[in-house]
């Protein structure tokens, strides 16, 4: 029942942080006034963090009208259960009561002039329907666009820290794997996210590990749940495990804008614990070529965790489980 109320806590805790507010002059703000206030300035490291801790007084206050305002339409939550639309989002933190939420760990990801992305850890304090629950560090990710001049959030993660079991290490071959420090294979690409996932994972299925990292920004960096890697990290890691008999399935795609793409998944890794994965990746367009930014796994929890039942319209529209 504990481990329960914490996955409770979890996915409710990071449906809160999931979209920084909008940049608010005054403390209550309108959507009328809020359009007059047209912004084209890139978001900055200090603005993306002030929105994020920003978001966790409205929570506290339980303004979700608000909480509301600062999402896209479009906007999309990736948890250990599903991947939940704007509705699920703001249905799901209705039973949640955070009193202290400590925040380390800040990384600030530029995507571009419209876009940008801020990841951080966050161990919090409060109820879930009336019980306390226990703190739990979580990875966060949040990606923000520029609408109309208005700083939303369109895509939100969490990732729960912990110890990973070593993984089932890729089966020997007579020669090994190429560097990525030699010059790396042409990784082909395109705006098509979904093809650009398949193509990665046809790359570690194939143990070309110098075409895996040609798919990569130099500047990538990946988040899992025991550690955060940048692009070397990242080649060395696909190196520890057995990709071979991988399957992806569910796949989601959001336009972030012309030169950046988010998509989201499930991947089941035979042989591995755990084997399921809900994995988001961006990929942006720079220079001629389309290149992995960003990605992010969540183990998948082996039952649902138990949300608030949404209203009637919500329910309607809220992105089946993955």
């Amino acid at each position: 029942m504990k481990k329960i109320l914490l996955l409770a806590a979890a996915v409710l805790t990071a449906a809160a942080c999931a979209a920084p507010p909008t940049n608010r002059e005054a403390t209550t703000t309108n959507a009328n006034s809020a359009a007059g206030a047209k912004s084209s300035a890139p978001l900055s490291e200090a603005d993306a963090i002030a929105k994020e801790k920003q978001i966790w007084g409205d929570i506290q206050k339980k303004d979700y009208d608000g909480f509301g305002s600062m999402l896209t339409d479009d906007f999309i939550y990736v948890s250990s259960d599903a991947v939940h639309d704007k509705a699920g989002s703001i249905n799901g933190i209705k039973s949640f009561e955070p009193s202290d939420a400590a925040f380390a760990d800040w990384k600030f990801l530029p995507i571009d002039k419209d876009a940008g992305l801020v990841t951080y850890t966050v161990t919090v304090k409060g109820k879930n329907n009336g019980q306390e629950i226990p703190p739990q560090p979580m990875r966060a990710s949040s990606a923000f666009v520029n609408r109309d001049g208005k700083w939303l959030g369109i895509y939100h993660q969490d990732t729960e820290v912990m110890k990973m079991p070593p993984a089932t290490p890729a089966a020997k071959v007579e020669k090994a794997a190429p560097s990525p420090a030699s010059t790396p294979a042409t990784a082909s690409t395109s705006a098509d996210a979904v093809a650009n996932e398949k193509a990665v994972w046809a790359a570690l299925k194939a143990k070309d590990y110098n075409a895996f990292a040609s798919f990569l920004a130099p500047e990538s960096i990946e988040v899992e749940t025991d550690v955060v890697n940048d692009k070397a990290a990242s080649v060395k890691g696909v190196q520890q495990f057995d990709a071979s008999k991988s399957v992806l399935s569910d796949f989601k795609t959001v336009k972030l804008d012309d030169d950046a793409n988010l998509v989201t998944y499930t991947v089941k890794i035979p042989g591995s614990k755990p084997d399921t994965f809900h994995s988001s990746t961006i990929w942006v367009h720079r220079n001629g070529k389309w290149s992995a930014l960003f990605h992010q796994g969540t183990p998948a929890a082996a039952m649902p965790m138990p949300m608030p039942m949404p209203s009637a319209k919500a329910a309607a529209t809220k992105t089946p489980a993955k």
